[in-house]
């Protein structure tokens, strides 16, 4: 959809608003009521693959935290980069849904593997998320266990409808094996590999990573549906080979075309 559809405004109005949004900031706001997805990248050279992409960009700092809207295929986005850990990407998508306001939320960002399901440079759809280092069990509760003040949760569960999305648009991609399934979360980075036998077995995950349950939780509480994808950056033959650097660009292109094929049908 050409953007002067779905703003109406001419193409020299259009040109004149890409030139300002460098200069001023201007406060965001949903234009019509349209529907907003905010996008929460774990790295850098993602966030920039999406904003390049995007038009009438403009950024705003909050909390240490860049957040960018725009629109990309014609849907109003936010987009961030949370920083590493689970507070940090807690703080994040308060700060995303409190100020922006988005319809969904969607965690990108690479992770390990727990499965011989998943190798390097697959990518996991996450149905569910859990923190596999929340661990109150002397307590009496059980391993991942979470206390609100209205009861307990273990998994919070990715909206169905999402996550179907997120699958198709990861399939489109070429040369992408694409699976369905848990994502463990928590502050450490997991290289051991009987560690992430542990994790495996315990809460049924295929994939660990640092942030994607924490946003989960957030997005359960604020009551905002989310969804997440992990390409896979490491898998159980400990990296044998693999050059994380030039596989971070690799990882944040398919992320990158993932959000954008998401956004085309959303």
């Amino acid at each position: 959809m050409d953007i002067e559809e779905v703003y109406g405004f001419s193409k020299s109005t259009q040109a004149k608003m890409r030139m300002s949004t460098n200069k001023h900031k201007i406060p965001f706001c949903k234009i019509g009521g349209k529907f907003m997805t905010g996008i929460i990248c774990a790295m850098q050279i993602e966030a920039d693959g999406i904003i390049a992409l995007s038009q009438n960009t403009q950024t705003e700092e909050i909390a240490g935290m860049k957040f960018t809207t725009g629109t990309l295929n014609g849907k109003d986005i936010a987009v961030v980069v949370c920083g590493v850990g689970k507070v940090n990407a807690a703080m994040c998508a308060v700060v995303l849904i409190e100020k922006f306001n988005p319809d969904v939320v969607i965690n990108s960002g690479v992770g390990g593997s727990l499965s011989p399901l998943v190798s390097i440079g697959d990518i996991v759809v996450a149905t569910k998320s859990v923190q596999h280092d929340m661990n109150t069990t002397a307590l009496g509760d059980r391993q991942g266990e979470v206390s609100f003040p209205d009861g307990t949760k273990i998994f919070f569960d990715c909206d169905k409808t999402v996550v179907e999305k997120l699958t198709q648009a990861c399939r489109a991609l070429p040369d992408t094996k694409v699976e369905q399934g848990i994502i463990a979360s928590g502050d450490i980075f997991v290289s051991d590999r009987k560690k992430r036998k542990r994790i495996a077995d315990t809460f049924g995950a295929l994939v660990c990573e640092m942030e994607g349950a924490a946003i989960g939780y957030v997005c359960y509480a604020l009551k905002t549906p989310y969804g997440i994808i992990r390409a896979i950056s490491d898998d159980l033959d400990e990296n044998k080979g693999v050059d994380y650097e030039k596989f971070c660009k690799l990882a944040s292109k398919k992320t990158v075309g993932a959000i954008c094929e998401y956004l085309k049908n959303e």
